[in-house]
C-alpha cells in the first residue's frame, strides 16, 4: 500500500512540474505547439509577400510596355476620387501582318468600337456598341476636323487612338477619358491565359477564316478557348441581325473575358496573362491607374449592361452605312452621360444638323419602301438642288450645291437584315 502511495505521490509531482514548466513565462518551454504553428505562419507570409512582390514587379514591367499618352486625356485624379470613367474600347483586326497593298504598317480599321463606363458608386459598368459602319464626320484632334464623312472605323486608321476617342466624342456629346486598344487576332491567346470563357449562343453556327479549320457553335451555353472565341466574334453575314450580332456576340466575349480574368483560377495563370495583354494592347491607362481601379472599381465589374447604337442602313457610292437618327442619337448620349454622373444635353452636333436638313428634302428613317432615298451630306444654302449622285469624303459645310447619293436598301443592308429601316429604341 505505502509503494502504491509513492508511486501516486510521483505521478502527482511529475504532472505539478510538466504544468510549472509549461505555465512559467520565464521557462523556455512556452505553448511549443502554437509556437511551430506561429513560425509557420512567419515563414508562409514572407513567402507569399515576396511571391506578391514578384508579381507586383512583372505585372508593371508587363504593362508599362502598353502605356500610350493622348494630350490632354489624364483622368487620373478622377480614379483617385472614386468618379465614374469611361473607356473606349477599339478592335483592331490587321489580318494582313501590318500591310495591305502598297501601304506599308497598315494600321487596320477599328471593326469593334466599344464605349465603357464604369461607375463605383452605383457599382455598373455599361458597354455601348458603335456599329463600325456609323456614318461620321471624321475628327484627327480635339481641334482638327478634317471635315470628311466616313465610318466611324475609318478614325483609327486616319489618325491613331486619338482620332478614334474624339470622333467617338463629337458624335456622341460624352467625354472618353481612356482608351484601350487590342488586336483582334491576340484575343485567342488572352482568352486561353484565362482559361477559356463561358458564353450563350444564341444559334448555331459554323465559322473559321479562310485556310483555317471551322468552329462549330451550337446553341446553348459553350465554353469557348481561343480559337473558338476569335471565330465566335468574327463571324458577321450569318447572323440574322447581321453586324448587330456580331457586336452583341463581341461584347458576350468580353463579359465573359472580365469574370474569367477576376476569378481565383487565373491567378495561378497571372504570367500568361500578362504576357498577351502587354503584347497585344495599347492604353493610356497608366499602370497607377489600373491599381487604383482593381482596388476601388472592381465592385462594377458584377453588374455588366449592354446596348448600342442603332442605325438605319443605306448605301453610299456602292458601300453600306448606318446613319444614326437623331433621336436615337440622344437616347445613347444621354444614357451614357447619366452613368457618368452627367447631366443630359441637347445633342447638336453635324449629324444631327444633317439629319434635319435631309428630312426637310423628304428623307425618312421609317421608310420601308423598295425606292431609293437620297441622302445629301452637304449642306446646300437652298434647298431646290437635289441632283443625285456621291458625297463620300466631301467637305461637310455650307454649300451652294447640294449632293445626294444614299440610297435606302429594302433590306436594311449593312448587317441590319431584316429591320428595314430604323428602330431599337
Amino acid at each position: 500500500m505505502d509503494n502504491n502511495n509513492n508511486n501516486g505521490l510521483r505521478g502527482r509531482r511529475k504532472r505539478t512540474r510538466n504544468s510549472a514548466l509549461a505555465s512559467n513565462n520565464n521557462g523556455k518551454i512556452k505553448r511549443p505547439l502554437l509556437k511551430i504553428i506561429g513560425l509557420v505562419a512567419l515563414v508562409t507570409f514572407f513567402v507569399m509577400g515576396a511571391y506578391g512582390f514578384r508579381i507586383y514587379a512583372q505585372a508593371q514591367n508587363s504593362l508599362g510596355k502598353t502605356y500610350k499618352a493622348i494630350d490632354g486625356k489624364n483622368a487620373s485624379a478622377k480614379i483617385v476620387s472614386k468618379k465614374p470613367v469611361s473607356i473606349l474600347l477599339l478592335g483592331v483586326d490587321t489580318t494582313d501582318n501590318g500591310v495591305r497593298d502598297t501601304e506599308t504598317n497598315y494600321r487596320g480599321n477599328s471593326d469593334t468600337m466599344i464605349i465603357v463606363t464604369v461607375n463605383p458608386k452605383t457599382n455598373k459598368t455599361t458597354m455601348m456598341s458603335v456599329p463600325r459602319d456609323t456614318m461620321t464626320q471624321i475628327w484627327k484632334s480635339a481641334d482638327h476636323n478634317t471635315k470628311k464623312i466616313q465610318k466611324i472605323n475609318s478614325a483609327y486608321n486616319i489618325g491613331n487612338e486619338e482620332s478614334a476617342v474624339v470622333t467617338t466624342e463629337k458624335l456622341l456629346n460624352v467625354p472618353i477619358d481612356y482608351y484601350i486598344k487590342v488586336d483582334f487576332n491576340s484575343l485567342k491567346e488572352i482568352v486561353n491565359a484565362v482559361g477559356g470563357v463561358d458564353v450563350d449562343v444564341p444559334f448555331s453556327f459554323s465559322y473559321g477564316d479562310t485556310g483555317e479549320k471551322k468552329s462549330h457553335f451550337k446553341k446553348g451555353k459553350m465554353h469557348l478557348n481561343g480559337k473558338q472565341a476569335l471565330d465566335y466574334s468574327r463571324m458577321r453575314y450569318e447572323d440574322p441581325q447581321g453586324d448587330y450580332g456580331r457586336q452583341l456576340r463581341q461584347r458576350q466575349v468580353i463579359t465573359a473575358i472580365i469574370k474569367s480574368a477576376a476569378s481565383a483560377k487565373t491567378f495561378t495563370r497571372y504570367q500568361k496573362v500578362l504576357d498577351s495583354i502587354s503584347s497585344s494592347m495599347t492604353t493610356n491607362l497608366s499602370f497607377s491607374d489600373m491599381q487604383s481601379m482593381f482596388l476601388n472599381y472592381s465592385g462594377a465589374a458584377k453588374s455588366i449592361g449592354s446596348d448600342h447604337l442603332q442605325g438605319y442602313g443605306s448605301m453610299i457610292d456602292g458601300s453600306s452605312y448606318e446613319i444614326a437618327p437623331t433621336k436615337e442619337l440622344r437616347r445613347v448620349s444621354n444614357k451614357l452621360r447619366k452613368q457618368l454622373g452627367l447631366a443630359e444635353e441637347q445633342l447638336n452636333n453635324k449629324e444631327t444638323r444633317l439629319n434635319a436638313y435631309n428630312e426637310k428634302l423628304g428623307f425618312s428613317f421609317n421608310y420601308t419602301g423598295n425606292q431609293q432615298q437620297n441622302y445629301t451630306t452637304t449642306i446646300s444654302s437652298t434647298t431646290s438642288s437635289k441632283e443625285s449622285g456621291s458625297s463620300y469624303g466631301s467637305s461637310f459645310g455650307e454649300s451652294s450645291h447640294s449632293t445626294g447619293g444614299y440610297g435606302s436598301s429594302s433590306n436594311g443592308s449593312s448587317g441590319s437584315s431584316g429591320s428595314r429601316g430604323f428602330g431599337g429604341y
